[in-house]
């Protein structure tokens, strides 16, 4: 019995020990049991900053913020004297908000989570004394965006709550559930910028969650800062005046100031109001613009991919003049029977060729530069010959993307000769094989923004600089927009810019034409089952470039007419200020291209 007893002292002992380590760990070394203790006592309270502001070219207010609050739960401390009047004030459904109780207390009994979110000005001001009787439910102040005019949807992009994936990929750690970051445009483009830094305080509070006064007298608060300004390039009226024009449409506008690269007026039809994604039904709008058949969130100015038609015409006669494949005199005669045309047979140079768009003279230009004879393999010197043609046409800016700084733009295509050879097989495809790309048929695919640019680097005399929609940073202006030179001598230019001036002053252009304004222009009307769709590129005035543009109207018919008319109108609109050929205003705005 003796030894018995000394076992069970011992044990007790022992654990006594155990226990006594076990305090002396816990009430002086791990810091885990101090902090949890210790937020028992002190509140964290986030202070979200003010979005930056978005400004036109003209300083003119874009894109501001307006107040809202997220009703915040604590489930432990939730007390609910009368569950119908509750309902009423937060102007919910009991399943509703059961569903998003069950959902906080998963998250942490003990934390605060998102009740309600986006909740207005006004409807707060009314529930806001009655919520006392509430215990457990706070507000918490936040932003959302407002817009002074429902343009730009395309280029502005939105403002929604940051989903997992996104937390997932966030390696600055910055983020957390619940946060609000640019989904798409400016917004998802300039976020850093914009978002600013959160702030944070800290409050003492006793049991009952009542506050008590800061943690160590603010010592550990942050103020936040708010986001940086962004000043966009576009003109605030003449994005308006485009969106008019293209109102009722499918396609898209681009206009540069080719001096700058800056982007003028950028529009993607059909558009939407901005208005819809930004507040508390932006789930609903989104999934009814989602689901529309006509597809407004798809951003064509950017991602929509065309043959560029006619308009290539300008860079193959440029490339052919590089390489002294044809003088700017050459008469070259064209039976008409090589290729489909609507020009009449005879005797071409460059400038007849490009105002009258003869189709068989640019294939036997283009025939001259594949067929180079420099290998007694028809397949092999048709390589040879395309290698080198693809060369000067991916200095235009195609087949790769022009870093505009707007999200998700689209590449283009230009063929390479690999391509060619998955599709034919390797050294068994020669000129018989792609000659449709003389015209700008066939394989290659353009955007609108690249053929904008390419009535920029027009206008330059071979060189352009990168496209872009924001201006100012803050105050940095110095944000690194390259200039690019294609590599052709600007001598060459001249003769071509002679041809598309008499487009627009009388040929299949002339809507485009403005009195006493040299506008220089290239049609295309871009083969498409059913109707064609109807492009036009230009520039103006010709001696003195301050806008490049390029319209697209899809199902349209030919180049001359829907989109030409749109693009003379822009030009007119931005260089003189105001409209004069009114008749053709209506033209376009009534939107009846095919009779």
């Amino acid at each position: 019995m003796n030894r018995r007893a000394i076992i069970i002292k011992f044990i007790v002992w022992f654990a006594g020990l155990g226990l006594a380590v076990r305090l002396f760990y816990v009430q002086l070394i791990d810091a885990n049991y101090q902090k949890a203790a210790q937020d028992n006592v002190v509140q964290k309270i986030i202070e979200y900053p003010y979005r930056g502001l978005i400004l036109d070219r003209n300083e003119n207010l874009l894109v501001y913020n307006t107040p809202v609050f997220d009703m915040m739960v604590v489930p432990r401390e939730v007390v609910i004297p009368d569950t119908t009047r509750l309902l009423q004030m937060l102007q919910m459904t009991l399943e509703d908000f059961t569903k998003q109780m069950d959902k906080a207390k998963a998250f942490s009994r003990q934390l605060p989570s998102v009740l309600i979110t986006q909740i207005p000005n006004e409807h707060l001001a009314a529930i806001q004394e009655d919520l006392i009787d509430f215990e457990g439910f706070y507000i918490q102040p936040r932003t959302v965006r407002e817009y002074t005019q429902p343009i730009l949807s395309h280029v502005l992009g939105y403002v929604g709550e940051i989903s997992q994936k996104q937390l997932v990929n966030d390696t600055s750690r910055y983020y957390r559930s619940g946060d609000y970051v640019g989904i798409s445009g400016i917004e998802r483009q300039y976020e850093k910028d914009l978002r600013g830094v959160r702030g944070v305080s800290y409050r003492l509070v006793d049991v009952q969650r009542v506050a008590k006064g800061k943690f160590r007298d603010g010592a550990f608060d942050t103020l936040p800062e708010p986001g940086k300004n962004v000043q966009i390039t576009v003109d605030i009226e003449l994005q308006q005046y485009a969106e008019k024009l293209m109102a009722g449409k499918v396609g898209s506008l681009v206009a540069l100031d080719p001096k700058t690269g800056e982007i003028l007026a950028f529009v993607s039809a059909p558009t939407y109001d901005p208005s819809l994604l930004s507040g508390h039904k932006i789930r609903d709008n989104y999934g009814q613009l989602e689901q529309d058949s006509l597809k407004p969130l798809f951003n064509r100015a950017l991602q929509a991919m065309y043959p560029p038609g006619s308009m290539f015409k300008t860079i193959q006669s440029l490339v052919a003049l590089q390489e002294k494949e044809v003088s700017p005199t050459e008469q070259i005669y064209c039976r008409g029977d090589l290729i489909g045309d609507l020009a009449p047979a005879g005797h071409y140079d460059i400038k007849r060729a490009v105002t009258l768009s003869s189709n068989n003279f640019f294939f036997i230009l283009f025939k001259r530069m594949i067929q180079q004879n420099k290998d007694p393999s028809a397949f092999l010197d048709s390589r040879i010959g395309y290698e080198k043609w693809r060369t000067y046409v991916d200095r235009f800016g195609l087949g790769h993307k022009l870093n505009v700084d707007i999200p998700n733009e689209t590449a283009g295509h230009l063929p390479t000769v690999d391509y060619y050879d998955r599709m034919y097989g390797k050294s068994r495809w020669k000129f018989s094989n792609i000659y449709s790309l003389s015209i700008g048929q066939g394989e290659i695919l353009v955007t609108p923004l690249q053929m904008a640019n390419l009535g920029a680097l027009l206008a330059n005399r071979g060189y352009f600089y990168t496209p872009h929609i924001v201006k100012k940073v803050g105050e940095s202006t110095a944000l690194g927009f390259e200039r690019y030179d294609v590599g052709i001598d600007s001598a060459h230019f001249q003769i071509v810019l002679d041809g598309m001036e008499q487009v627009v002053s009388n040929g299949s252009g002339r809507r485009a034409f403005v009195k006493d304004l040299q506008i220089c222009g290239k049609t295309s009307t871009v083969e498409n089952p059913g109707y064609d769709h109807s492009g036009f590129m230009g520039f103006a005035p010709k001696d003195d470039p301050k806008i490049a543009i390029a319209v697209y109207v899809e199902n349209a018919g030919w180049g001359g007419r829907a989109a030409a008319a749109t693009a003379g109108l822009l030009i007119e609109k931005y260089l003189t200020g105001e409209v004069t050929r009114k008749h053709m205003e209506d033209y376009v705005l009534k939107g009846v291209f095919h009779d």
